[in-house]
């Protein structure tokens, strides 16, 4: 009796899991970075300008990606994220540079 309300309670914490995941849902990136004009590359790529990326944010495969941002002026900022399906957006102020 013990055993079967142990795999019926893990049976339904797997189907809670697997349903917040939504496996058939595409995974993006918005990013929304000041300044806007801020340069965005993931993976070594070259993704675009901050304000192209949080209104067109692109299409990835779900796990882990390197996120770096960067505009004259200020410190360049190096993030790695673990992306699920869905969107997730990165918030980034990046700091001037002292002059």
């Amino acid at each position: 009796m013990v055993r079967l309300a142990l795999v019926t309670l893990l049976a339904g914490a797997l189907a809670a899991c697997g349903a917040q995941q939504h496996p058939g849902e595409p995974t993006r990136l918005m990013v929304v970075a000041e300044p806007d004009n801020a340069r965005v590359r993931i993976d070594d790529r070259d993704a675009g300008s901050a304000r192209v990326l949080a209104a067109r944010p692109p299409r990835l495969t779900p796990g882990r990606h390197q996120i770096s941002v960067e505009a004259d002026g200020y410190f360049p900022h190096d993030v790695e994220l673990d992306l699920p399906p869905g969107t997730t957006t990165l918030r980034i102020q990046l700091r001037p540079i002292p002059r």
